[in-house]
């Protein structure tokens, strides 16, 4: 997942549901809204308008200019400086007292150097800059500078937030109107930069090499699909496409539908080239005779398609629909066999840090059925929103699902990621029928929809939301009650920081039996939804990521301590989540589990009951939900799936050895290839998180060897462009498939979403589907490192990606465009640049 604490390389990486009474439960207050006063509004009016927070960014280096960042308690004494610019952009003197600034920084901030103001830490990225009273007085056109030390370094325009707001005594919250926008270089003043150039691979000069030559000629591009095939055999001539006629009686009426609105998106008439198709799977040779094989004959006087099951018959169409120009055109007659290499291919979500409405999913939908991609994981629930209606639980989308200022929290969360106090970006929810609508738009699609509530950690939405349920029916009386979903511990004192910067909240408490009784009612809820959509559930994914205090961590020493490289902290102030929590404690002396360490996997163990209850076969989780635990058998249900997101250059090959090994089921997320949330390349403009990788283009997802993870260290570098080693250990890894990650932080709307997605996925689906030539089969022993060995045949690779990127740029981009998408235009080619840059462009 989006892992802050990993932008270090030095840091190291049986029940059922209890049944119990409930009382009806009340409506939800009304909202609230603060008187306001006469003065105190003209106050408020007026910064609102005039006011501006311009950011410099002056040293990313900090330590080198003499800051004493070990002292301040960066983690591995890594800290930058920079300024917060107080601007008068207005024709009248700003003055007057009893206002305070809220601003947004995902950096945590460490100090402020200026006497005339205090700086506080609310929440997560929220802070509170107050000033002395009388201290600020500013006549048109001046400034006000206040310096700051951030911890790590800020290299991205995107690493600083917009949005920030004012409150005056008495009055609404009012966001700074010129800092109301998602155009970062509207009020950062400054970046120093300090985004190391990255030598190019010889992949990457084989990629230049091939796109500067003679380009491919038309034929061939004509020819290959989207996703690859497995084989072809070219026919007689060209066939005409300027419509299509399906006739398709195997295939569910709703799926023809869904390949007849496609057809009509690209610009095809209702009615043209006849395309028939029947289940055929004892006529097809065995290595295509599995679910989605299929065989495809195009022909002058039609087209007709041999499937495995139903879901090779809609692909085998959806192959003649990539092969055929947006509008219409020729394509070339041929035979096509073909079949999926992974029967899990796969894009995450995360509709919980910011919203994506339903029209945008649907969009995505219809692009992953195009290319083949069907599973969709929803990551519904994190610190920063609940994102689903769960019948008799209001909270958690009232206020687990908006985002206002509310100090108490018992209407909203705190505003965070620059929401601003009104929702203007991160609020909404999908309501019980948003989602059986999704199911079965998906379900028409041959895509799987994985629903994920984090818990767990990562889960302070919900906890902010049933800990209003609770005071509000304590206050009724109804203590039973109130303590059905309660999910604290009230008198757990722990002090701990999570990895995004929230307080104990952040964690449920696996010690509670409203933890339990709540995991309970969620699962059975949403399985409801997809029994009524009349669409399986065989999957749950549990969440189970960071459990931990990030204070705890590896670049952190007690204030006595002698590392220049550690951040000086109050260790014994610091505690593991639920170290002091009297239930916790209480269940260890009864259970015999050895420390509050493995409470993340003995609830998974017991969530699973539930989800086995539910009658769900597959519970999954990021793979540190479930690192106590001894192996799959462990569990409830019939498999465990584990989705696996070390980095390779930290260990990432290990890793999903030592966890294919132990018999778990397994799907890549690797996030220096797969994290969509990273930025495509080193330019500062391009928005995005970069702890596991500063640049991600088309063509690095492209390169991923999944089936042999050590190839990859041939051909791509770390994070910071330095080669690593890999040697093969053990056997073949099994693993069910990949998925791209949309992790939303940096993602507040959904143009931007669309932007860091597109064209990405294309590439995701290309090696999800298709094994390249390139690729080396496993060889235990075999060794890897950039710059030393040459096993891999990176010529072959540059031309297989040429034809690819021929394919994206000539017929598949006028096709998102005509869907509708918002994708990344720069063209996926290299631009012509002199021989000895040595600077990899990409796109």
């Amino acid at each position: 997942m989006n892992r802050i604490t990993l932008m270090i390389g030095a840091l190291a990486m049986a029940a059922t549901l209890p049944v119990f009474a409930l009382s009806p439960v009340p409506p939800l207050p009304a909202s609230y809204v603060v008187p306001g006063t006469s003065a105190n509004g003209a106050l408020a009016d007026v910064l609102a308008r005039d006011l501006m927070l311009r950011v410099s960014i002056d040293n990313n280096n900090a330590v080198k200019a003499g800051v004493p960042c070990a002292d301040l308690g960066a983690d591995s004494a890594s800290c930058a400086t920079g300024r917060l610019i107080l601007l008068n952009d207005g024709p009248t003197r700003i003055t007057g007292d009893g206002w305070k600034l809220y601003l947004h920084s995902i950096r945590r901030l460490l100090k402020i150097d200026h006497a005339d103001f205090s700086l506080r830490h609310l929440t997560g990225d929220l802070y509170e800059l107050t000033p002395r009273a009388g201290a600020v007085s500013l006549g048109a056109g001046e400034r006000l500078e206040v310096p700051f030390v951030a911890e790590y370094w800020l290299l991205r325009y995107s690493d600083v937030l917009p949005r920030p707001y004012v409150v005056v005594d008495g009055v609404e919250p009012a966001v700074l109107k010129h800092n109301d926008t998602d155009d970062e270089t509207r009020y950062v003043d400054r970046l120093p930069g300090g985004i190391p150039t990255i030598p190019m691979t010889p992949a990457q000069k084989f990629r230049q090499m091939v796109e500067r030559g003679e380009p491919l000629p038309a034929q061939q591009v004509a020819a290959r699909a989207l996703p690859s095939v497995m084989r072809q055999q070219a026919g007689d001539g060209e066939v005409d496409v300027a419509g299509v006629d399906l006739s398709l009686p195997d295939l569910p009426p709703a799926s023809v539908a869904a390949l007849r609105e496609r057809a009509t998106t690209l610009g095809l008439a209702n009615g043209g080239l006849p395309i028939t198709g029947a289940l055929a799977p004892r006529s097809l040779p065995a290595d295509i005779a599995v679910p989605g094989g299929y065989r495809l004959r195009i022909g002058r006087t039609g087209a007709e398609v041999d499937g495995y099951d139903t879901a090779g018959l809609y692909y085998g169409v959806q192959t003649l629909l990539s092969l055929t120009p947006a509008g219409g055109g020729r394509i070339p007659a041929m035979t096509i066999e073909d079949a999926p290499r992974f029967g899990y291919r796969g894009m995450m979500v995360d509709v919980a840090r910011n919203y994506r409405q339903p029209v945008t999913l649907r969009r995505l939908i219809d692009q992953m059925s195009a290319y083949k991609l069907n599973r969709l994981h929803l990551h519904l629930s994190d610190d920063e929103g609940w994102r689903i209606e769960i019948p008799g639980l209001p909270e958690l989308t009232a206020i687990g699902g908006q985002r206002c200022h509310d100090p108490d929290e018992e209407r909203c969360l705190l505003p965070q990621l620059a929401s601003g106090p009104d929702n203007r970006s991160g609020g909404g929810y999908l309501s019980r029928a948003d989602y059986i609508a999704l199911l079965r738009y998906a379900d028409d699609r041959f895509i799987e929809v994985i629903p994920e509530i984090d818990m767990p950690a990562h889960a302070r939405a919900a906890v902010v939301a049933m800990e209003a349920r609770y005071k509000r029916l304590h206050a009724l009386g109804r203590e039973q009650d109130a303590n059905a979903f309660r999910l604290l511990d009230p008198d757990d004192t722990s002090q701990t920081l999570s990895v995004q910067f929230y307080d104990r909240r952040s964690y449920l408490n696996p010690c509670s039996s409203g933890a339990l009784n709540f995991a309970g009612k969620v699962i059975g809820e949403i399985a409801a939804m997809h029994r009524e959509a009349q669409v399986p559930m065989p999957v749950w994914h549990f969440g189970g990521d960071e459990a931990k205090n990030i204070l705890l961590g590896a670049g952190f020493q007690s204030r006595e301590g002698t590392d220049a490289g550690k951040g000086r902290i109050n260790i014994a102030a610091q505690d593991k989540p639920w170290a002091r929590s009297p239930m916790c404690a209480a269940q260890l002396r009864q259970s015999g589990v050895a420390s509050v360490d493995e409470l993340p996997s003995r609830f998974a163990r017991q969530v699973s009951t539930l989800v086995n209850a539910n009658g769900i076969e597959t519970m999954a989780a990021w793979q540190d939900g479930l690192k106590h635990a001894s192996g799959p058998h462990d569990f409830a249900t019939k498999n465990v799936m584990v989705t696996l997101w070390d980095p390779l250059f930290w260990g990432g090959a290990e890793t999903v050895q030592t966890w294919s090994a132990k018999g778990y089921r397994g799907v890549l997320a690797l996030p220096d290839y797969l994290y969509f949330d990273f930025p495509y390349s080193l330019d500062p403009h391009e928005r995005g998180y970069y702890w596991g990788s500063r640049a991600t283009d088309s063509f690095k997802v492209f390169t991923l060897a999944p089936d042999n993870l050590p190839q990859n260290a041939e051909v791509m570098p770390d994070r910071d462009g330095k080669p690593f080693e890999l040697t093969s250990k053990g056997p073949a890894v099994r693993i069910d498939g990949m998925q791209g990650q949309a992790f939303a932080e940096v993602m507040r709307t959904d143009q931007q979403f669309e932007y860091m997605v597109y064209p990405r996925l294309l590439a995701l689906a290309e090696r999800a589907w298709h094994r390249a030539d390139w690729e080396r089969p496993y060889r235990e022993g075999e060794r890897y490192k950039l710059g030393e060995t040459d096993h891999v045949d990176k010529l072959a690779m540059a031309r297989d990606w040429l034809g690819f990127e021929s394919v994206v740029e000539q017929r598949e981009l006028a096709k998102l465009k005509l869907a509708g998408v918002g994708y990344r235009a720069i063209p996926l080619t290299l631009p012509v640049m002199p021989a000895d840059t040595g600077i990899a462009k990409v796109d």
